[in-house]
């Protein structure tokens, strides 16, 4: 039966949320509270890490019925660290993880770590992150990282590429690739109308794309080409 409100698929949601906390090793849930309505889930009380925070959000995301989280859980540590600290260890993370430029820098106010700087590629933004996370006395990130636009375009360049070689329909090597804001352009050579169609809808389903110039060539093989069994 429903109670206060709650519909009897909020109570079965919250209560699976919870048991989810309460099986995940990374989650210390002695003191975290969840509520449920309507498909969204409200995380609140306190834990010992921001890592923890974090793990206890993807708990919550992992159960059926979860379509949203408000992590509200604050983070209260058991030996308080000074800013100067904490800075020096994230200073330390950064340079530890080659994946991450130089030009990322961090700084501490009470705990939150703000990262600021420009990165090329979208994985450094996150591999960013993921050097401050476990960093003991973090009680937040706010990524301010922005992303060089030519960066973003070799990436998507990239996607589509391999987008094109996983298409076993294509010979990837016969199609070229540039990018330029939301637009793809292709050229070169395939064998069908159908294939050049398939080459233009991977484009398409690449993030950022808005426009795919299509400008391959269709050259059907010769004759001799074909396999004696086609003839």
């Amino acid at each position: 039966m429903a109670i206060a409100g709650l519909t009897d698929t909020d109570i079965r949601v919250r209560d699976a949320v919870m048991r989810q906390l309460e099986w995940d090793p990374e989650v210390n849930a002695s003191e975290i509270g969840v509520a449920a309505k309507g498909g969204t889930v409200t995380l609140t009380g306190f834990i010992e890490s921001y890592a923890g925070k974090l793990a206890a959000e993807r708990a919550a995301k992992r159960v059926k019925g979860v379509r949203a989280v408000a992590n509200d859980i604050e983070v209260r540590l058991k030996l308080e660290r000074t800013d100067a600290d904490i800075a020096a260890d994230a200073a330390r993370a950064l340079e530890l993880r080659s994946s991450v430029p130089d030009t990322v820098q961090a700084t501490v106010r009470n705990g939150h770590v703000t990262l600021t700087g420009r990165v090329a590629w979208p994985y450094q933004l996150r591999e960013a992150e993921k050097a401050i996370r476990y960093i003991r006395g973090v009680k937040g990130i706010a990524n301010h990282i922005t992303m060089d636009a030519r960066g973003l375009e070799r990436d998507v360049r990239h996607r589509i590429v391999q987008a094109l070689h996983r298409n076993a329909n294509l010979d990837a090597n016969r199609i070229s690739v540039t990018v330029t804001g939301g637009t793809a352009v292709l050229t070169g050579t395939v064998g069908s109308w159908l294939q050049r169609e398939s080459a233009e809808r991977a484009a398409a389903d690449a993030p950022g794309i808005v426009h795919v110039d299509n400008r391959i060539v269709v050259e059907p093989p010769s004759m001799d080409e074909v396999p004696d069994e086609l003839c």
